[in-house]
């Protein structure tokens, strides 16, 4: 086994256990805290993928932006709506709870039949034997910005509608609520 695999597992145990840990802990604070661990776990493995365009625009957003705007809402909540939070039993099987957990075990049950039965794509195979793969040497990032103005504009801005909604999500959680 090389050290990229053993990164790798590295990697996906930690994003998952944090994962886990994040949805189900009772304590907001740190359930905001492992969703950092999350996050940055999630970009390691973008890096092993060598993805690393992928990599820093996951941190750049999703760390350096929502999750912040997520601990200012955190912050600045009112003691009462932190108490009502904490309060909410969290079964994890109910009826409420069922589809998910049942999406989750299809998920499952078709990742591990993949993984075991080594599944290849054909549009995989047939990339690998006309040559148009990756390789670790390939230098990707010059055509970056040409890319985002003009094929990739789309999806840029829907990005930037995204934070200006968490942005305003935040906001709207973070304020006081007028008493009557």
């Amino acid at each position: 086994m090389n050290i990229v695999k053993i990164l790798f597992y590295i990697m996906a145990c930690v994003a998952i256990g944090s994962a886990l840990y994040t949805a189900y802990t009772k304590n907001l604070v740190r359930s905001v805290f492992m969703f950092f661990v999350t996050l940055f776990a999630l970009a390691g493995l973008y890096v092993i993928a060598l993805a690393d365009f992928v990599a820093v625009t996951q941190v750049v957003i999703y760390v350096g932006g929502i999750l912040v705007l997520i601990l200012f809402a955190f912050m600045l909540s009112g003691k009462q709506s932190l108490d009502a939070a904490t309060r909410q039993k969290s079964k994890i099987i109910n009826l409420g709870n069922l589809p998910a957990l049942l999406l989750a075990g299809l998920f499952f049950i078709v990742m591990f039949n993949a993984l075991n039965n080594n599944v290849e794509p054909a549009w995989v195979k047939a990339a690998v034997q006309s040559g148009k793969v990756i390789k670790p040497g390939t230098v990707l990032i010059g055509n970056i910005g040409v890319n985002l103005m003009t094929k990739y504009l789309l999806p840029f801005e829907a990005i930037s509608v995204l934070l200006m909604i968490a942005l305003v999500g935040s906001a709207h959680l973070s304020r006081k609520e007028q008493e009557a």
